[in-house]
């Protein structure tokens, strides 16, 4: 596993969330104090990104309009994918 910068656009979020609105704007003010402190998780699957937790800080990180975000990186079969899916 690594930890990269990942942009925010290359990472697919193929499970729909709702978010709890408050979380949301906690996280924004506290990743604009201190920054993202805790990576993502996400899976790479064949070159693409896949997410599947750390959607509160992700959409935090979305509206205050940063690039990237920190993901811890696990490279994944597309089985593996497919258990997350399912």
């Amino acid at each position: 596993m690594r930890i990269e910068e990942i942009p925010l656009a290359q990472i697919r979020r193929p499970l729909p969330r709702k978010n709890d609105a408050a979380k949301v704007e906690a996280l924004m003010e506290s990743i604009k104090e201190i920054g993202v402190r805790e990576p993502i998780d996400v899976l790479e699957v064949d070159g693409q990104y896949y997410g599947f937790s750390g959607c509160h800080r992700y959409e935090a990180c979305q509206r205050l309009g940063l690039e990237t975000i920190p993901c811890k990186i696990r490279r994944a079969p597309r089985s593996v994918l497919q258990m997350h899916l399912a």
